[in-house]
């Protein structure tokens, strides 16, 4: 069994209205030095395989076919 660990983000460009949010809560607080804040997702996934190979290019099809939207977010897989 193969843990993958989907993190996915906006692209840089890309404004974040979630993230903007969250960074003006943080300075309603009183939090110092926080100078920006991106809000992403996190999937993670329990694949029956312990091929990494195998694991990786499936995940990277679901990636790119269902759990990001690759116009605006990027993602990175890390296998565990």
């Amino acid at each position: 069994m193969t843990t993958a660990i989907v993190n996915v983000s906006l692209k840089a460009g890309v404004l974040d209205s979630q993230g903007k949010a969250v960074h003006h809560a943080l300075d309603s607080l009183h939090f110092e030095g926080v100078s920006d804040v991106r809000v992403g997702k996190q999937i993670v996934l329990k694949l029956d395989t312990d091929n990494k190979t195998k694991a990786m290019a499936e995940v990277e099809k679901m990636c790119e076919e269902i759990l990001a939207n690759t116009v605006i977010e990027d993602y990175e897989i890390e296998l565990v």
